[in-house]
């Protein structure tokens, strides 16, 4: 918490996108048949696998298993989570006549939220919880295309042909989402992260003009509690200073740019999150830490720095590599 407000610590933060799940043994047990929404709706379960990697690996922050479709499961829309897919909403948006189906989201919507997130902070003590959602253009490629896409063809026709519909039905999920962060914070999340995992896809003109607004709102909505607001995506080298600009007080960096060039484009006065490439977990220790040391550097003048990966963790992560990792990061910044 300390870090995201940009105030001395004792040593650099660490956590990990997709902390919690299929690289540790302990979570594939007890997910073994049990679908992924299922599992969501699950308030011991939520807490169980939100606990694990807080337990094995020691890092500084638990973030809230979920996915980033829940909220919109829990307005009626016909959706599910296919394993090796993603996503799948079955009748995808398209028309002005498909705004009718997202109806804004109510508290009692996602009462096992509230419960998951109570019974976590209770076991967290001091540790922190990061809350989440997803981000109005990330949720509205998934509902435009019907599911994950490579080229996001559907999701750009609509918001360049019909761009008063593509600003209404984006402004419709900006309210989905800032209730359901709205939500998480109120029953005791500390932060919250709003991932926009697919808006690398776009130019910084069309994220300005086209994007910007919708999670503007959101970070607005939420700028009252007083938690630290966290905004990452995927992909957006050319887009750090326009996501610093839509309100996060930290912004999350992918792999691709160096956090002191990321500082660079993100004006110098905000904390940055990341930026290790997952896939380096899979090279030897040493190289590890070498690594390591070269992100670590790259940080040294930042207003605050929360170590992370630039991605997710990958699933055929081996869990001691991740153990060390928080380990080394904890000892080599030790103040």
């Amino acid at each position: 918490m300390r870090a995201c407000r940009g105030e001395p610590v004792s040593h650099t933060p660490v956590w990990f996108m997709r902390q919690a799940g299929r690289s540790l043994p302990e979570y594939r047990k007890v997910r073994e048949g049990i679908a992924m929404l299922d599992s969501c709706m699950r308030p011991d379960l939520v807490t169980e696998i939100t606990l694990q990697p807080v337990r094995r690996h020691g890092v500084d922050a638990a973030i809230y298993f979920s996915d980033i479709v829940v909220p919109l499961k829990a307005i009626g829309l016909d959706l599910d989570i296919r394993p090796g897919v993603g996503p799948v909403v079955e009748t995808p948006v398209r028309s002005r006549a498909d705004l009718d189906r997202l109806r804004p989201l109510e508290p009692g919507d996602v009462d096992y939220v509230t419960e998951a997130v109570r019974m976590l902070t209770a076991e967290l003590g001091p540790t922190p919880l990061i809350g989440f959602a997803g981000a109005p253009f990330t949720l509205a490629s998934y509902l435009v295309e019907g599911g994950p896409s490579r080229n996001h063809e559907h999701t750009k026709a609509l918001m360049y042909g019909d761009p008063e519909l593509w600003a209404d039905l984006l402004d419709r999920l900006a309210d989905i989402t800032a209730a359901f962060l709205r939500v998480q914070i109120e029953a005791g999340a500390s932060a919250v992260q709003l991932f926009d995992s697919w808006v690398g896809a776009l130019s910084p003109r069309d994220y300005r003009e086209r994007v910007m607004p919708a999670s503007t709102k959101v970070f607005d909505a939420v700028a009252g509690y007083g938690v630290p607001r966290i905004h990452f995506g995927v992909g957006t080298g050319e887009l750090l200073g326009d996501l610093g600009e839509a309100g996060a007080d930290v912004v999350g960096v992918d792999w691709r740019v160096p956090l002191d060039e990321a500082a660079r484009r993100t004006g110098g006065a905000k904390p940055l999150q990341g930026n290790l490439d997952p896939a380096v977990l899979f090279a030897p220790r040493a190289a590890v830490e070498e690594q390591t040391d070269r992100v670590l550097a790259s940080a040294r003048d930042l207003p605050g720095h929360v170590f992370n990966l630039g991605h997710g963790v990958l699933p055929d992560t081996d869990p001691d590599a991740l153990t060390h990792l928080v380990e080394y990061v904890h000892r080599r910044t030790a103040r």
